[in-house]
Formats: structure tokens, C-alpha cells, sequence
């Protein structure tokens, strides 16, 4: 057992092959772990087993709280898996969106307390996972950048994508993040408020542990009604145009111009691993 999570009484890893599950039942906090290798891209095997993973937790009221971290220090998450979005057909980037929808409303609206314990570089889709948290912790890396960099690809980040950012960091400086593709590395992160906290990389798991406690020593429902209160709007967003915004990203998706850049992408990742 991980000392980090306390190992409480009978507590036993679970998950799955991309997703590993560390629960201590005495504290009520489980960690989740990505353990997607190289870079924990969110593929469709990783969204839904780490579905799967979160509902096992939430339907079993012993646990109140969620660690949200990687398996491999050095990379929290690369994002969202490129190759699910090139060369594929319209039915498999449809099956894909609806996958990175649905787990982004079930964290943005989880009645857990979640915590990101960030030990790596979180661009693009690992930003966004972060910003579903309640509570953001960065290690003190200057390789650790953060942030929606999706128009360094010649893309664009959904609306919903958006609103968590401006949520978070506020209208203007999310104006110039977003189109800028900017990656903010930890003291920026900080000032810009994309983290709540930055922390020597040894402190990580035990800091979002700490912040744990503060969190879970509030009543649950009434945290609860809060967050629901400030979150449903912008998740409701989504939900009434659900199928619209599978349709923009599939038509998107779909256009040579973008395939030819994802491809191309691709190859200078390819190129980047051989020369490494």
C-alpha cells in the first residue's frame, strides 16, 4: 500500500489496467492514479474505465473524497488522445466526444470533494481535468506546465472547455490564455489562479491530503447544494446542446485541414520519441 494514502483497514487497490484505485475506507479518500504510459492521453479505454472507477466510488458512501493524480510523475496528462481524432470515422470521433463529455460533467458535478494532486504537465485535456477539481495542487517544476493549449494545434477548445477556464481564472485573462495557447509553468499557474496551490514536488500527496481534511470538515450537504449551486449552470450548458457539440466536433474534426495537421502533428511526436 502506498503510504501516502494511509492504507486504512482492508483497503485494497482496485481499477483497472489505465486507472489505478488506492482507497483508504478509514479516511473516506481514495486516489486515483492515470496509468496511461507515455503520457496518460485520455483514450477511449482510459475515459471509460476511469467512468467505471469513479461511479464505483461514488456509489459506495464510505468514500467522500477523490485524489486525482498520475501514476507517472513527470506527466499528469497529455490530454486528449490525438490518435482517437485522426484517420478514424465519424462514428468513432462521435463515440469518443460523447466519452470526454460525459466525464467531464461527471467530475464538474461530482458530489465528492476532488482534489488534483498535479505531478506533471497538465496541457490541454489534463488542464481541463484539473479544473473539474474543487482544489488544485501543482508541484514546483518549471517543466510542469498548465493550461488549454489547444490553438498551438490549429484547434479550438469547445465552449464548455472555455467556461471552466473563465470560471476559474476569470473573462480576460482566459481571453489571452485561450488564444494564445498559453501553458503556464508553476509561479504563473499560481498568479493567474489556474492553481490554488504550488508545492515542492515531495509535498504534493501529502498537501492535497491536508486540504483534504479542510474540505471534508464541512457538512457534506450543505458543500454539496453549494457547489451544485455554482457549477449546475455551466454544466447545464452542455447538457441542452449535448448532440450539437458532438456534431460541431465531428464536422471539425473531420475537415482535411485539421486531419492534415493532426497528422502532421502526429509525425513530429513520432520523430521527437525516435531521436529520444
Amino acid at each position: 500500500m502506498d503510504p501516502a494514502v494511509g492504507g486504512g483497514v482492508g483497503a485494497l487497490r482496485f481499477g483497472s489496467q489505465r486507472v489505478l484505485v488506492e482507497p483508504d475506507p478509514a479516511a473516506g479518500v481514495a486516489v486515483m492514479k492515470f496509468k496511461n504510459p507515455p503520457v496518460n492521453s485520455l483514450s477511449l479505454e482510459l475515459l471509460t474505465e476511469f467512468l467505471i472507477s469513479l461511479e464505483k466510488l461514488e456509489n459506495d458512501k464510505t468514500f467522500r473524497g477523490i485524489i486525482l493524480t498520475s501514476n507517472s510523475p513527470g506527466i499528469f496528462s497529455a490530454g486528449l488522445d490525438l490518435t482517437e481524432m485522426c484517420g478514424r470515422n465519424p462514428a468513432h470521433y462521435a463515440e469518443y466526444w460523447k466519452a470526454v463529455q460525459e466525464l467531464w460533467l461527471r467530475l464538474y458535478l461530482s458530489n465528492l470533494v476532488l482534489i488534483a494532486a498535479i505531478n506533471g504537465a497538465s496541457p490541454a485535456g489534463g488542464c481541463l481535468l484539473s479544473l473539474t477539481c474543487d482544489y488544485r495542487i501543482l508541484a514546483n517544476n518549471p517543466k510542469y506546465v498548465i493550461g488549454l493549449n489547444e490553438t498551438l494545434l490549429g484547434i479550438v477548445a469547445p465552449f464548455w472547455f472555455k467556461d471552466t477556464l473563465v470560471n476559474t481564472i476569470g473573462h480576460r485573462a482566459s481571453e489571452s490564455a485561450l488564444q494564445l495557447g498559453l501553458l503556464f509553468p508553476p509561479t504563473e499557474a499560481l498568479q493567474v489562479g489556474i492553481v490554488d496551490k504550488v508545492v515542492p514536488e515531495d509535498q504534493v500527496q501529502s498537501t492535497a491530503l491536508s486540504v483534504m481534511a479542510q474540505w471534508m470538515a464541512i457538512p457534506d450537504h450543505a458543500r454539496q447544494l453549494t457547489k451544485n449551486m455554482m457549477r449546475k449552470p455551466t454544466a447545464d450548458r452542455l447538457v441542452k446542446q449535448r448532440e450539437a457539440d458532438i456534431h460541431n466536433f465531428v464536422s471539425f474534426i473531420s475537415r482535411d485541414s485539421i486531419q492534415k495537421s493532426l497528422q502532421m502533428y502526429l509525425e513530429k511526436l513520432k520523430q521527437k520519441k525516435s531521436k529520444g
